[in-house]
């Protein structure tokens, strides 16, 4: 099996890459690429994001024919694919971070700013955080609800269908943290920084 993370400069993803590495030890080849053949090849893919929704989005166009490879591989031929933070954020239509952007539109939704009540939630939503788990979900296989995984984002995804939602987490309101739609799975939170937990979230996605 080989799994491609891709990797499309979207800030510091060592730890992703670090976490995939040490669950696939050398049972599974990790290749981390912007090659389109390589990503076509995948039986799995990884997409992280750090940094804006923009900043994120502008990274995957300036590949040239990444996004329509994407698609290929996640919504024609619905092979496993991982978002993990704005990673996920970017299946939804549309986000409102920096300016007005458009999305993958793979879960059809938006990207909002969290609510901080006027003041009274610091953003970013950063450190440890209870989820609640409302959906069975095949990547938290043996992980209990009300678990502790790690968040840093100030923008939260909204789908229009709640159906895909596996999790949430309490911060100023219920904050959808974890989603599933057939193929596609994302997460708000850090796996790769949540410890235990997110490595076996990680293993999880490893073994679908």
């Amino acid at each position: 099996m080989n799994i491609s993370i891709v990797d499309y400069k979207s800030g510091n993803i060592s730890s992703v890459i670090n976490s995939f590495k040490e669950v696939a030890k050398d049972k599974v080849k990790i290749e981390v690429t912007s090659d389109l053949i390589e990503i076509k090849s995948s039986d799995k893919v990884v997409l992280p994001g750090q940094g804006s929704f923009k900043s994120c989005v502008d990274g995957l166009n300036k590949i040239n024919g990444l996004v329509e490879t994407l698609n290929e591989f996640a919504i024609t031929n619905k092979k496993p694919l991982f978002g993990i933070c704005v990673g996920l954020q970017m299946f939804a239509d549309i986000g409102y971070e920096e300016t007005e952007t458009k999305g993958l539109g793979w879960i059809s939704g938006k990207v909002s700013k969290i609510d901080n009540q006027n003041g009274k939630y610091k953003l970013p939503h950063i450190g440890w955080n209870q989820i609640n788990i409302v959906k069975e979900s095949k990547i938290f296989k043996g992980i209990e609800n009300n678990s502790h995984m790690y968040f840093v984002h100030s923008y939260e995804f909204i789908p229009e269908d709640e159906s895909v939602i596996m999790a949430t987490t309490d911060y100023s309101s219920k904050i959808v943290c974890a989603v599933e739609k057939e193929n596609l799975f994302g997460t708000q939170f850090h796996p790769e920084k949540s410890d235990k937990l997110g490595i076996k979230m990680i293993e999880n996605f490893l073994s679908l």
